[in-house]
């Protein structure tokens, strides 16, 4: 029997329901018994990591972050990897977004110690963002943000356009930047490679664990490369059909708590998690 070691959740539309909530009690004992039997927890989200850890404050300290899609790696507090564009490719990218090809675009560069915007962008828009990025900061040039690692456009655009703008990216920018989606218009643009399941295979080569001892969930493009490695995939019933066919079984929609739901069962010995 293959015995789960590591748990990783994706977060929005997967671990939370639709009002950005989770039952605090129900994981919380889900989340002891994992501990006590050295199940690691893994969060892996697109979102940014000073965001992320403000979910688990009591816990954010023993758990691990595959923050940013990938790009940057904390296991209890300890950075395993930051990765980062080239600021060539940066400027490449950026004629690329800048060539009226995508109306009403919106953008924000995230890097390790904030996310930032170009002056001007539309407030209502970056009220949004606020909620997913708890260090946010305007800037007039790159210049001012030299210092920092930058590894992900995070974009927002028409739906009629994500499509025509990830096939741009493919053409235009192969080896240097890759795209991907998590619906409503949303589009991450990350340093290739860079992905959930890059992250989890770090933290597996450190803890010892092997891909088939993994239990992951999600609900969206950016999952794909994570539930597709991992012995334990689950995708949630809410999720598009694209993400249900690269997992191997199905949860319980993100507001029946699926996540917990699937977890119990795991920490039950029930099926798939039995012989």
């Amino acid at each position: 029997m293959t015995v789960v070691k590591m748990v990783a959740v994706d977060k929005d539309g997967t671990f939370l329901d639709d009002k950005k909530q989770f039952n605090r009690t129900r994981f919380n004992a889900c989340y002891q018994e994992m501990k006590r039997r050295g199940i690691k927890f893994v969060v892996a989200s697109g979102n940014q990591y000073y965001q992320l850890k403000s979910f688990f404050p009591e816990i954010a300290s023993e758990i691990a972050f595959v923050a940013e899609n990938g790009a940057w790696i904390i296991d209890r507090d300890e950075e395993l990897f930051c990765g980062a564009f080239s600021r060539q490719d940066i400027d490449a990218v950026l004629d690329t977004l800048h060539n009226g090809n995508y109306p009403e675009l919106r953008y924000i560069l995230c890097g390790r110690e904030s996310a930032y915007y170009f002056d001007g962008l539309d407030e209502s828009w970056l009220v949004k963002m606020r909620h997913y990025c708890h260090r946010l900061k305007p800037i007039r040039s790159l210049d001012e943000v030299a210092d920092d690692k930058l590894f992900k456009f995070a974009l927002n655009l028409s739906d009629d356009y994500v499509e025509p703008l990830m096939a741009d990216i493919e053409r235009l920018h192969h080896g240097a930047a890759a795209a991907t989606s998590s619906g409503h218009g949303s589009v991450d643009l990350i340093v290739p490679g860079n992905h959930k399941g890059h992250g989890l295979d770090l933290l597996g080569k450190r803890w010892g664990i092997e891909r088939s001892e993994i239990l992951v969930f999600g609900d969206g493009g950016n999952d794909l490369e994570m539930l597709q490695q991992s012995g334990f995939s689950f995708a949630m019933a809410n999720a598009p059909q694209k993400v249900k066919n690269a997992a191997r079984f199905e949860a319980p929609s993100n507001n029946e708590e699926g996540v917990l739901q699937v977890i119990e069962h795991m920490l039950a010995g029930k099926a798939p998690f039995t012989g």
